[in-house]
């Protein structure tokens, strides 16, 4: 198994911990993890985009002129998509752009994405990260203990402390660990796991 340093929210070493193979070293295809990420994309996409046809647009009850003798080409409506103003041709009504990849699939692209940080250098275990109080300022004090400026933390349980201090810091995001995804890792160039959250992802990625 793989070892990894814990340590503090002063970036002081205060432990090893064994990492699973399984979910830390495994081989990355970016073919793989580019699928989840289009996926997850596409699942956030809102789909409201809407034009009106020819058929919606107000009006276009009367022949603009009539059919024969002006010299202009003939028009039975102003409605029409060639006119200013008329309706649109082939565009865009409200739809859902979600699609689902096999679980398999998404299982495997996390464990690529965590293993990619990790053979990167770019991953730390903290051994738990605790705030007294809502502080942003605090937050980017701890942050600056391990010189990120760009980072996505994983917390054991939903820590509100942490998550609201973090929100008004630019480059960063608290994720609780079953909110983890492709997205988010793959986003932010260096990840911080709560050494609690390692149990939690062998539950929920080794099934």
């Amino acid at each position: 198994m793989a070892v990894c340093d814990v340590v503090n929210t002063s970036a002081e070493k205060v432990g090893d911990v064994e990492l699973n193979d399984d979910l830390f070293t495994v081989e990355v295809q970016p073919g793989i993890l580019h699928e989840v990420v289009c996926m997850q994309r596409a699942n956030r996409r809102r789909g409201t985009a809407s034009t009106k046809t020819r058929g919606e647009v107000r009006g276009g009850g009367a022949k603009p002129w009539r059919q024969k003798g002006t010299g202009r080409a003939r028009a039975g409506s102003n409605n029409s998509p060639i006119w200013r103003g008329g309706g649109t041709t082939f565009g865009p009504k409200p739809r859902d752009y979600s699609y689902k990849l096999p679980k398999k699939v998404r299982r495997l692209a996390l464990r690529m994405a965590l293993s990619a940080r990790f053979s990167e250098g770019n991953m730390v275990v903290l051994d738990a990260f605790v705030m007294p109080e809502i502080k942003t300022k605090d937050f980017v004090s701890v942050m600056k203990n391990f010189d990120f400026d760009n980072c996505l933390v994983v917390t054991g349980g939903d820590s509100d402390t942490v998550s609201l201090s973090a929100r008004n810091a630019v480059g960063y995001k608290v994720l609780p660990a079953a909110g983890l995804n492709v997205y988010d890792i793959l986003k932010y160039r260096k990840l911080i796991l709560e050494q609690s959250t390692l149990a939690q992802l062998e539950e929920r990625l080794m099934v």
